[in-house]
């Protein structure tokens, strides 16, 4: 008895042992030692304990919806749904169709894309010795569209045609045109079809047929956030692709020469060498030509494209004409602010501060100090407006204008010429 007493008196032992995680010392305490019991304790009891508390559970689980559902896979109710994402649940959201978008668009455009290499011819004008440098050879690359299975091919006009010169140099204008096609590593000499440089738009010709003809989506019904791929050769990177969205349409956006543009902005990485390239869409269909980006300190993502609607008339003339007939005034004009025309005693609108001999304006009776104020029956304050207005005529038809002289109203007719 006393030993079994001995045996049954609680002793507080502690032992140390390493814990592997933390490799610290922790302390456990000792169980106790268990005094034998009957069969009827030892199994029984325990056996209908277990038997009552599976009941208890599974009555629970069963008057839960959620959890019936769960254990027997059925869909759970619209509420059960609503609770769930109120906890905190949330399904994944899977990039597979984004993927397969960009992977189905760039097997189909870029077969039709091309790369562009231009030569030039660079004269310095001044040497540092008062002697006449010798000229060089530069270079410059870009991109382009196949727009016919003959060889026409769709570019920019600043990619074929960058004559210009400084102080110190002069550079001519492009004396060899080599074009790559995809996945080919022979070179074609083009030839220069036609430029035009009011739309930065240009088309060049290889002799080789059974090319991958380009496939035009309608520009006037893309959406801002639908997806946009850009696809050119940046840097001389053959049959490179970025891909983004439409961030923009009919942004206007001024060049650094002045010219206006009426643009696509996209945040699909736009960089030297994409101009003249391909913007598609989801299907692979060009909705755009790649023109330019800004670029500067804090400025990302912001590229522009020539909507493709914009281009296939000028296309065509460029094929027929190798340029753009265009209808014609022969004036040069002023805009005139409200505090400017206040000041010199006119009204706003546009002041002629000159006109052009033999043009449709001298034959129409524009006079110089005349300030237009109407044009086809719609009051214009500025060029670009009396601009926009004639070239929706073609050569040939009439514009009406008003114009203002020396404090008179004065209504004229021009017959419009055609560009020089």
């Amino acid at each position: 008895m006393e030993e079994n007493e001995k045996k049954n008196e609680e002793v507080k032992n502690f032992k140390t042992v390493q814990n592997p995680n933390t490799y610290k010392a922790v302390y456990q305490k000792e169980t106790k030692p268990k005094a034998k019991v009957g069969f009827g304790k030892s199994v029984l009891l325990p056996f209908l304990s277990g038997a009552i508390g599976c009941v208890v559970v599974l009555g629970t689980c069963f008057g839960v919806p959620s959890i019936r559902s769960q254990l027997f896979n059925f869909p759970s109710s619209t509420q059960d749904s609503t609770n769930s994402q109120n906890a905190g649940y949330v399904s994944q959201a899977s990039l597979s169709n984004y993927s397969d978008t960009a992977v189905f668009s760039a097997n189909k455009v870029l077969p039709s894309i091309v790369g562009i290499e231009v030569e030039y011819n660079v004269n310095s004008l001044i040497s540092m010795f008062g002697r006449q440098a010798q000229s060089s050879t530069a270079k410059a690359s870009g991109s382009g569209i196949i727009i016919s299975d003959d060889g026409y091919i769709l570019t920019n006009n600043h990619i074929v045609a960058t004559s210009s010169s400084e102080s110190y140099y002069e550079v001519s204008e492009a004396t060899k045109v080599t074009v790559t096609l995809f996945n080919d590593e022979t070179t074609y000499e083009a030839k220069i079809i036609g430029k035009d440089e009011q739309t930065d738009l240009a088309v060049i010709k290889i002799e080789k047929t059974g090319l991958s003809k380009a496939e035009f989506a309608d520009s006037d019904n893309i959406k801002v956030g639908e997806f946009a791929m850009a696809v050119g050769n940046p840097l001389g990177m053959q049959s490179s692709i970025t891909c983004g969205v439409i961030s923009a349409i009919n942004r206007e956006v001024t060049d650094s020469d002045g010219k206006k543009f009426t643009l696509i902005q996209t945040d699909a990485a736009i960089n030297s060498g994409n101009s003249g390239g391909a913007l598609v869409n989801s299907e692979g269909k060009v909705i755009g030509i790649n023109t330019l980006k800004l670029s500067g300190t804090g400025i990302e993502g912001m590229g522009f494209a020539i909507p493709i609607n914009a281009t296939t008339d000028i296309t065509s003339q460029l094929i027929q004409y190798s340029k753009v007939k265009r209808p014609y005034i022969g004036i040069s004009g002023m805009d005139l602010t409200e505090n400017v025309a206040k000041a010199n005693n006119l009204v706003v609108g546009i002041y002629v501060k000159s006109i052009e001999d033999f043009s449709a304006g001298e034959k129409a009776g524009i006079k110089i100090g005349d300030v237009i104020i109407e044009a086809d029956g719609k009051k214009i304050t500025k060029m670009d407006e009396l601009n926009e207005i004639k070239n929706s005529h073609k050569i040939g038809e009439e514009l009406k204008i008003k114009v203002n002289r020396n404090g008179q109203e004065k209504d004229l007719t021009i017959t419009l010429g055609e560009q020089p």
